[in-house]
């Protein structure tokens, strides 16, 4: 089934994806979605088309209604701002709606408090939001970490190193986000964690862990939505840590950063980590930004998105379960106060 997206779609995804004319079979189970994007402007349009492929992906033959979101409070560009303004809908209109489920994004930290970034009360306000009216909520990598600690106090942990790379984890727990999983493997790209012990004792049930990746995926029931938390990244694409791996070289041959990055883990083939080794050398011994015009750019091509079948599980279940408990409530659709479907104003196909 196409994802249906409400209002104007975003330039790349309708260039990737040729758009043509369906209507909504009313009659029809489908899953209405929020997409709540607080992603820097540097990674706003490539994370739009992340999702919406994985999405695409996921929903099989469940419709998916999606509609996107910005917070006030994030920093922007005058051009993230016009593209917001063009493609996204204000916070304001999401107070007067209701989803069957939400995904939120986090974005890049700027204070080592949470709670003192400028959107901090923007955030708290839709986690408190979507508590009343999804019935599932998923909090992405920073997003996760603001969500339990607003929720239940609990504190990220600073690493000694970038938890960078693919990591292998295995499902620690029963659960229907984890049906017909046994191992996963997920993007991390992250400085902070938080522990399996404080989100136990806190009543998160953690579903995918392991020795070197930590905490991968938790999950806890909140008002009426079940809140599942990545601390990872499966929606990303096959050249996203590679960018930002890239990104990241450039701000130390540029002195904004003292230690050369570690190389992503589990990520690049034998033959391109040894190129990027013999560049590593060569930025250590000459550390200037001239150095960037011989990054061996050829290893782009040897890229796979090895974790796109786990992703693919884990968001097709998360659909799923937001389908079924839409399906249990609306069996009780004539009681007061009951779950009420929002329909579209208007919506494009593709």
């Amino acid at each position: 089934m196409p994802l249906i997206i409400e209002g104007r779609v975003p330039s790349l995804w309708a260039e990737k994806i040729n758009p043509r004319a369906a209507t909504i079979d009313k009659a029809a189970e489908w899953v209405s979605l929020a997409l709540i994007n607080n992603m820097p402007d540097a990674a706003l349009e490539d994370t739009e088309i992340q999702f919406f492929d994985l999405l695409d992906s996921a929903s099989g033959d469940i419709p998916v209604l999606l509609k996107l979101y910005s917070l006030k409070g994030v920093p922007r560009t005058d051009r993230g701002q016009r593209h917001l303004n063009e493609f996204y809908f204000g916070s304001e209109d999401l107070w007067n709606h209701r989803f069957d489920a939400v995904i939120v994004t986090g974005t890049e930290p700027r204070q080592p408090d949470l709670r003192q970034e400028p959107y901090w009360s923007a955030l708290a306000e839709v986690f408190d939001w979507a508590e009343r009216n999804t019935f599932s909520t998923v909090l992405s990598c920073l997003a996760a970490h603001a969500g339990v600690l607003h929720s239940d106090g609990i504190q990220r942990y600073r690493l000694t190193d970038k938890q960078f790379g693919v990591f292998e984890f295995s499902k620690t727990a029963e659960h229907a986000l984890t049906a017909g999983v046994d191992l996963v493997r997920f993007p991390h790209s992250r400085w902070n964690e938080v522990r399996a012990d404080e989100l136990a004792a806190s009543g998160y049930t953690v579903l995918t862990q392991s020795a070197e990746g930590g905490v991968d995926s938790f999950a806890k029931k909140k008002g009426q939505s079940l809140f599942v938390h990545f601390q990872g990244h499966p929606e990303y694409g096959a050249q996203t840590l590679l960018k930002e791996y890239r990104r990241d070289i450039r701000r130390f041959l540029q002195q904004e950063r003292e230690t050369y990055p570690t190389m992503p883990k589990g990520y690049f083939d034998a033959a391109s980590a040894k190129l990027l080794a013999q560049f590593q050398q060569t930025a250590l011994a000459d550390p200037s930004e001239k150095q960037l015009a011989y990054f061996p750019e050829v290893v782009v091509k040897m890229l796979e998105r090895t974790w796109r079948s786990s992703a693919t599980g884990i968001y097709r279940n998360w659909l799923q379960y937001a389908l079924t408990r839409r399906a249990e409530v609306a069996s009780f659709a004539a009681v007061p106060g009951s779950y009420t479907r929002v329909q579209p104003k208007r919506s494009a196909v593709l």
